[in-house]
């Protein structure tokens, strides 16, 4: 650790350090103590903080044990009464999704894979590129709902459309996509166009809750129920019942906490506004209290620490073309955040969950056993 006065100290026992915290100026004690990591997240961006290390990702080695420390302020109870009150009505709800993914399609392809999919990718091998690793995802999801050629499938919050494309394509599914962001549904609008796809996919653009359709007999829903806020998680699972015919099979992917719902303030203020991340249990009472069962419930927090660590290097490899057309502070904001989410999955701060849920008795209509999930 490096001070501003010209000091130093090393922590955490013997031998040479793994990771140089340098604090460029001082840091207000008050702010530190009203929120940790709205403020060390804001000074970090300003540059009154540097972190170097040994490792390709110093940020998430720091952060990682900063979770893993039993004391530490980042697991500190007592700070989330200072989170902001938030707010997600409909209105609400279209201004966080499109600050978040309207920065643009040109943005999130320098760093993404060439399917643009921003969400949990799939190792199935170590040798797999993160391309290969989305592809694989797209069709575990779509293998778990055990689909039937003809039927029809929603993908709630569909993003750049990769997940709803495949399932029309290779699945001879009838999909429809939802989405808030203006970018991506012009993205999706544009490939259904380009593959001639246009009587099998059609994508929408408007907030879930006001679809008006027949009910579908699959849905699935990656990296959405982070967004729709705490306290209209019950809707969002009331929302899926109701899109899915009596015999219907949904397949929900987010990211969850084991330990219970958490917010964070810099997170919230700076990349998600609107995000809460929500505990499992609390989860799985919402999908009981909608009238549906879970037929299956998969981990992949390892596959997410992977993921976002071929982000943060993808990121960093056109830093220098991101800065110019974002800022120095920006490029700080969002290294930072990717790396602080690689450390979250790393430590086990924070998980993701694949919930395979069927309406009525779980599993009625499905295999036996998991290997169907699993054909090549």
């Amino acid at each position: 650790m490096n001070y501003w006065d010209g000091t130093t100290a090393v922590y955490g026992g013997d031998g040479a350090p793994v990771a140089t915290i340098t604090f460029n100026e001082p840091i207000a004690p008050h702010k530190v103590l009203r929120n940790g990591s709205l403020a060390l997240g804001e000074a970090y961006m300003a540059g009154k903080i540097n972190i170097t290390g040994t490792t390709e990702f110093p940020i998430q080695t720091v952060l990682t044990a900063a979770y893993e420390s039993a004391d530490s302020f980042m697991r500190n109870k007592k700070f989330l009464r200072f989170i902001p009150k938030q707010s997600h009505s409909e209105k609400e709800s279209v201004k966080d999704i499109q600050k978040h993914y309207d920065l643009g399609n040109d943005f999130y392809s320098l760093w993404l894979d060439p399917t643009m999919t921003y969400s949990c990718a799939y190792f199935e091998s170590p040798e797999d590129d993160l391309e290969t690793a989305q592809k694989n995802k797209v069709n575990h999801i779509l293998e778990k709902l055990n689909p039937q050629p003809g039927r029809t499938l929603l993908d709630i919050g569909c993003g750049w459309g990769t997940l709803m494309l495949t399932a029309a394509k290779d699945y001879n599914l009838k999909s429809v996509g939802i989405t808030l962001s203006q970018e991506q549904y012009n993205y999706v609008q544009q490939k259904i166009e380009d593959e001639g796809l246009q009587d099998k996919a059609e994508v929408i653009l408007e907030d879930y809750r006001e679809l008006k359709h027949e009910p579908f007999d699959y849905v699935t829903s990656v990296g959405m129920f982070e967004h729709v806020g705490q306290e209209n998680l019950g809707q969002y699972f009331d929302d899926v019942a109701r899109y899915m015919k009596d015999d219907g099979v949904a397949l929900i992917h987010g990211i969850t906490r084991q330990q219970g719902g958490a917010n964070n303030a810099w997170l919230n203020k700076y990349i998600f506004p609107g995000g809460y991340v929500p505990g499992l249990t609390e989860n799985i009472q919402h999908i009981v209290d909608a009238g549906m069962q879970i037929s299956d419930l998969e981990s992949l927090r390892r596959h997410y620490q992977r993921t976002t660590e071929t982000w943060d290097h993808n990121f960093n490899e056109h830093r220098a073309q991101i800065q110019r057309m974002e800022g120095t502070e920006f490029v700080r904001m969002w290294d930072l955040y990717l790396q602080a989410c690689s450390a979250s999955f790393e430590s086990g701060n924070i998980d993701v969950m694949q919930y395979l849920i069927s309406k009525g008795p779980s599993g009625k209509d499905l295999p036996m056993t998991r290997d169907y999930m699993y054909n090549d």
